[in-house]
């Protein structure tokens, strides 16, 4: 996906007033999501597959995320799996259940490992990539911002 088709989907969700947008395509997803009532629609772009997606447009380059200071200091196979919204983080799916994942648990791309619950909708986090759980850096109950870290996985490949 191009620059172009991205500000048409920006357009496209201005006109519409939609708050978000997720498109799939050629193993790559793009989500555009509004930050909150004054902020613009900002692209987030992920590549999912790993069978070729090379490095044009819409490719890896664009799929940084800036990393947290602390970053530096972990081996590179050790990833973050961030929030993608402003809500209240839950390690299980309901009170008194087990946490969907612990340090030590392997996870896969479909794996949900929590829920974060944004007015009243309990969204489910997936991994979106494969490996191991090292940290759960976030507490069950506690409000969690866009992008914030909730777990480091060791990545396997």
């Amino acid at each position: 996906m191009d620059l172009d088709a991205i500000k048409r989907l920006l357009a496209l969700m201005a006109e519409n007033d939609l708050v978000e947008l997720e498109l799939e395509e050629e193993g790559r997803k793009v989500r555009l999501r509004k930050g909150g009532d004054h902020s613009p629609v900002t692209p987030h772009v992920v590549v999912t597959s790993g069978n070729g997606g090379g490095a044009g447009p819409g490719g890896p380059a664009a799929a940084a995320v800036p990393e947290a200071a602390s970053a530096a200091k972990r081996p590179d196979n050790v990833v973050e799996i961030r929030s993608p919204l402003v809500g209240t983080f839950y390690a299980a799916p309901k009170p008194g259940a087990d946490a969907f994942v612990n340090v030590g648990d392997s996870v896969n791309p479909d794996k949900v490992v929590c829920i974060v619950e944004a007015m009243k909708v309990m969204n489910e986090i997936k991994a979106e990539v494969s490996g191991k759980v090292v940290q759960v850096l976030a507490k069950n109950g506690q409000p969690v911002e866009f992008n914030e870290p909730l777990f480091l996985v060791e990545k396997t490949e």
